[in-house]
């Protein structure tokens, strides 16, 4: 009877979340073969005087519910660029979306077992896009979803806030047709459904790391991450052998803010990196804390397109593994959408 009763939940929160929970618009341009995916209008508060956004985590109006919304076209999709505009269209600078993911429900992560996240950006992410050849595969009917948390600094509220993310795809007649790749996942203090930061104790140089064994065969296409403020890099290695494979690195401000963080595609004029399964990686995430006082809210993961040899061989959504029924549930419970019944812009 309770795993009756599990399996119904969790199948509810898989399909549609709850009634009330905010849309999305979404418009396509089959000319510039791109879809646009509106939220809002959202009222966006000033953060309080000191304080930081490690510390507006937990504060009601920091993230935004779930936004559900259906792929609309078949085909792959292969970059995203984010706007951000007031109630008039004028464009608002982007860096008071602190990070924005989008999820899709009908595809499972390669490393967790949690629902995919599909894109993501950073308030230091550039638009980020991948040569035709490469692709996510997608399929008309897919559901879909974002969220943000915010980092409004500009010292006022800001109101009727809208965000635009506009992905591009390349359509089923692309000839020749494009490399399959999925989104790759790796997180150095991840648990399923719940959160991935942690706190930094002790003063100067200071790594955390998580390994892995990876369960497919493929190649890494490309790839960039993920830090908060003082994050020095991450970086991917082979356990076995200690060789560094990929890293991430952060272009910091002289007071330890971070303005940019670095990308690689080594698949668009190479191979990409050969990553075996059975086989053990180790994700590191790197900070310099400047002060003896502990530094909250650390974060560090690095997010690539992987191009797996057998692409049926992708775990498969399992909606009766508890750890799926975390993460559905976080979901859904995001931004306290089941407190403020779903609707944009009252927080």
């Amino acid at each position: 009877m309770w795993m009756t009763a599990v399996a119904v939940l969790s199948a509810s929160l898989f399909e549609s979340g709850r009634a009330d929970d905010p849309r999305a618009k979404v418009t396509v341009d089959s000319a510039k073969k791109e879809v646009t995916v509106t939220a809002g209008p959202f009222h966006v508060e000033a953060m309080p005087p000191g304080v930081k956004h490690e510390d507006m985590d937990m504060m009601e109006g920091h993230n935004t519910p779930l936004i559900r919304f259906e792929w609309p076209v078949d085909g792959w999709l292969r970059g995203f660029r984010l706007e951000v505009v007031d109630g008039s269209g004028k464009p608002l600078d982007r860096r008071i979306v602190h990070h924005l993911i989008g999820v899709n429900f009908d595809r499972r992560q390669l490393l967790y077992p949690a629902v995919e996240r599909i894109f993501g950006a950073g308030r230091e992410t550039e638009d980020m896009f991948v040569p035709r050849t490469i692709g996510v595969p997608m399929k008309s009917g897919y559901r879909l979803g974002m969220y943000m948390a915010w980092q409004n600094e500009t010292g006022q509220d800001l109101h009727d806030v809208q965000v635009k993310v506009h992905l591009s795809y390349s359509p089923t007649n692309l000839n020749p047709r494009p490399v399959d790749a999925l989104p790759l996942y790796m997180d150095v203090n991840l648990t399923v459904g719940k959160s991935n930061t942690y706190d930094i104790t002790t003063a100067g140089k200071h790594e955390k790391s998580w390994e892995f064994t990876m369960p497919v065969d493929g190649r890494l296409l490309g790839y960039s991450g993920h830090l908060h403020d003082h994050g020095v890099a991450v970086r991917l290695e082979d356990v076995a052998s200690s060789r560094v494979l990929a890293t991430v690195k952060a272009t910091l401000a002289r007071d330890g803010k971070i303005t940019k963080i670095s990308r690689s595609l080594p698949g668009v004029g190479g191979d990409g990196i050969r990553l075996r399964a059975g086989r053990k990686y180790r994700v590191v995430g790197v900070y310099h804390n400047p002060s003896p006082e502990t530094l909250p809210g650390a974060m560090a993961h690095i997010t690539g397109i992987f191009a797996p040899d057998d692409v049926p061989k992708w775990p498969a959504v399992d909606l009766s593994d508890e750890l799926m029924q975390d993460d559905l549930a976080s979901l859904n419970e995001m931004g306290g959408s089941h407190k403020h019944g779903g609707t944009e812009g009252k927080h």
